[in-house]
């Protein structure tokens, strides 16, 4: 079971790809992330990120990616001095556009994104990350994935070779994931996280049976003697591991495949209740009610009106 690839998907993971920019002096890209991630990579000179949860401006070289965690309206320039103008780039109205082909001379190149998980409540570990998580190039084996991919990122979007547009898109998607990964190898071992969790084998095989079979009834017996632990000895692992229960962890994650099935499919209520768990319908509306504020049916009617939104993207 592929943990993070998975928290991915069932968060309703949404994708913009942005366009590789050519900073220009006394200017500045604005980007309107209010409800995503972003994230910025440099692949040529130094760039400037200015944003209101900053105390100063974010310095990046060549090599360097900086991931959004919280989203926010924010600037990317040349200049650590707050810029007196800037462009707007557009997020939501960016569908399938080919990447800009700039000059191969400019001086400084930035390929940026927006990710989008759309389905609250968001999963711990997504939930946990930090408002601002620079990777700096420098600090990274020179083959390691990340300035690996992020140089495979740059050919692609500088070319018009066959399929570039597929390779990009993919090169984009490991490149965020591979970011999530360093943001995980780099918690505090000292702090309850995820890099504690998948280090501790009977934690991490938990996790995988919960989110390998959300529809199976798991009580905390059976998954410790899945793992080979009493029920105590789980609970308080998975604790210091994770800082919460495990049937709460696993009531999360069932509310967030909920969310997904509401939004994404047509299931009936009665069949999205077995699908995370639930004996039926009854007992699922109310959990589902007293987590997110909002009846299923509620949820499905906003979350429909909410489609046609200009900050909602449409396509992964």
């Amino acid at each position: 079971m592929d943990i993070l690839s998975d928290i991915l998907h069932v968060a309703g993971l949404k994708r913009r790809l942005l366009d590789l920019h050519a900073l220009q002096p006394e200017a500045a890209l604005r980007f309107p992330c209010d409800r995503s991630f972003g994230l910025h990579a440099v692949t040529r000179g130094q760039a400037f990120v200015h944003a209101p949860n900053l105390d100063a401006p974010l310095a990046l070289q060549a090599g360097d990616l900086v991931l959004m965690a919280r989203g926010c309206v924010h600037l990317l320039s040349l200049n650590a001095e707050p810029p007196s103008h800037s462009t707007t780039v557009p997020i939501a109205t960016f569908v399938g556009a080919e990447p800009s082909a700039l000059p191969r001379h400019s001086g400084t190149q930035v390929v940026s994104a927006a990710y989008q998980l759309w389905h609250p409540p968001l999963h711990p570990f997504l939930r946990s990350l930090p408002p601002w998580f620079v990777v700096r190039g420098h600090s990274l084996p020179q083959l390691s994935p990340l300035p690996l991919t992020l140089g495979l990122l740059d050919r692609e979007l500088g070319g018009k070779g066959l399929g570039a547009t597929s390779a990009t898109h993919g090169l984009l998607d490991a490149l965020f994931a591979f970011a999530l990964r360093e943001i995980a190898e780099r918690e505090n071992p000292g702090q309850p996280g995820w890099q504690h969790a998948i280090a501790d084998r009977p934690i991490r095989q938990v996790l995988g049976l919960m989110h390998g079979n959300l529809a199976h009834g798991w009580t905390l017996d059976e998954l410790g003697q899945q793992v080979g632990l009493s029920r105590s000895a789980l609970a308080e692992r998975f604790r210091s591991a994770l800082g919460d229960t495990p049937l709460n962890h696993l009531r999360t994650l069932r509310m967030q495949k909920a969310l997904q099935l509401l939004a994404d499919t047509r299931q009936t209520l009665e069949q999205v209740a077995q699908a995370v768990g639930y004996q039926d319908a009854f007992g699922f509306s109310k959990v589902f009610k007293r987590t997110t504020g909002l009846s299923p049916r509620q949820f499905r009617e906003l979350d429909a009106s909410d489609r046609l939104a200009p900050f909602r993207f449409q396509e992964a």
